[in-house]
């Protein structure tokens, strides 16, 4: 719990970081583009001012300052456009044409498309009221556009921190929990080894002094079904060994033993192919997996009658076994936490079945398991998927 509440405080400072910084970079990337973007305003000016007195020039104006302000501008491209919308001059700018008339007809084009949204300066070449005039369109300049676009890279960027974080805070989890369930598993396997050694000298004895008792065999039942428990908990967190095995005898073992412990008024049926169907797998936790699968059924029907339906197809590219039953059903917002740990609607249990059945079927066996349909009132049904032979 501590550990779930530590990841889920620092998800939120990530977010909340990550939002900090997306704002402060809006708003600094907003000043200094507003600034640039004056400045620009503002150097165009000038620029528009020395192209008037270039235009306007007679023996008297110095040539120098205003030819040294023009050709000063190597950034922010400018198209000047006279009364026509033809244009004089440009720089900076990329044009498309064959010959220096076909670029200049492609720059009047530009000019006209800046002149059409307001990025222009007027300049009338004398002070009587229907003088001439000459049009500087300019456009912003590729620091300034670049600039534009830097706080979505920088978003980016920030994002995928954020993302990065977060899957390594929950891998983190997950290498955590994965050790409990190993540590868990081998502990309780070791546990359950020295009673289980006693039981079995136990029976032993009892064999040789009552050989002919109905209850000892039943009772041997037990206690090698409690070795083969153990056996299964040791294997949690090794390897286990796979090997192609009949899955119809797999789904028989646990009908039978099912059948022998649940209510009469549950019938228990399988549908299997006339053949044996083979598939690769480790049949004592395979078997575990489908007896959780069963006993969630039982528990599903709450005591009342009703039917768990084994049926196996192997038709396609993988083997397909569903588990179906006429229970209570799961409610659609509980479908996706089933097989989380801990996750329960019964009054008594850890919710570590399902989550277990999981880890064994996609870890271990490299197959999927997932809900296929649930209806509440109506009962689920369960599919695993496993690679053939």
């Amino acid at each position: 719990m501590q550990w779930t509440d530590r990841i889920r405080q620092v998800k939120i400072f990530l977010v909340l970081a990550a939002v900090v910084i997306a704002v402060a970079s809006l708003v600094t990337s907003h000043l200094l583009t507003r600034d640039l973007e004056r400045e620009e305003h503002t150097r165009m000016e000038v620029w528009a001012e020395a192209m008037r007195t270039l235009n306007t020039a007679d023996e008297n104006t110095n040539l120098g300052l205003v030819l040294k302000v023009i050709n000063e501008n190597n950034t922010i491209p400018v198209i000047v456009l006279d009364s026509k919308g033809n244009a004089q001059t440009f720089r900076n700018i990329k044009v498309k044409g064959k010959d220096y008339e076909d670029s200049l007809s492609h720059a009047a084009q530009i000019g006209r498309d800046l002149l059409a949204h307001g990025k222009s300066i007027r300049i009338n070449l004398d002070d009587s009221p229907h003088s001439d005039y000459i049009d500087v369109c300019f456009d912003d300049s590729s620091i300034l556009k670049r600039l534009a676009y830097y706080p979505f890279a920088q978003l980016g960027v920030v994002l995928i921190f954020v993302v990065v974080a977060i899957f390594a805070l929950l891998t983190s989890k997950r290498a955590e929990q994965n050790k409990v369930w190993v540590g868990l598993s081998k502990e309780t396997a070791h546990q359950l080894g020295t009673p289980i050694s006693s039981l079995m000298a136990w029976v032993e004895i009892l064999k040789e002094q009552y050989p002919d008792d109905a209850l000892i065999p039943e009772m041997n039942q037990d206690v090698e079904r409690l070795q083969l428990i153990a056996d299964r908990f040791s294997k949690i967190g090794s390897q286990p060994e796979m090997q192609p095995s009949s899955l119809n005898e797999v789904l028989r073992h646990v009908v039978d033993y099912m059948d022998r412990r649940t209510s009469k008024r549950i019938k228990m049926t399988t549908r299997l192919p006339d053949h044996e169907v083979m598939a690769q797998m480790n049949p004592h936790l395979f078997e575990w997996v489908v007896e959780n699968l069963c006993k969630n059924a039982v528990d599903a029907m709450g005591g009342e009658a009703g039917s768990i339906t084994l049926s196996v197809d192997d038709s396609g590219q993988r083997v397909v076994i569903d588990v179906a039953d006429t229970g209570k059903g799961i409610r659609k917002k509980d479908i996706r936490n089933v097989f989380r740990p801990g996750f329960t609607t019964k009054k008594r249990g850890w919710g570590l079945g399902l989550s277990l059945a999981k880890r064994i079927v996609e870890e271990y066996h490299k197959g999927r398991i997932y809900v296929k349909s649930s209806e509440v009132g109506k009962g689920t049904t369960f599919r695993i998927e496993l690679k053939k032979k």
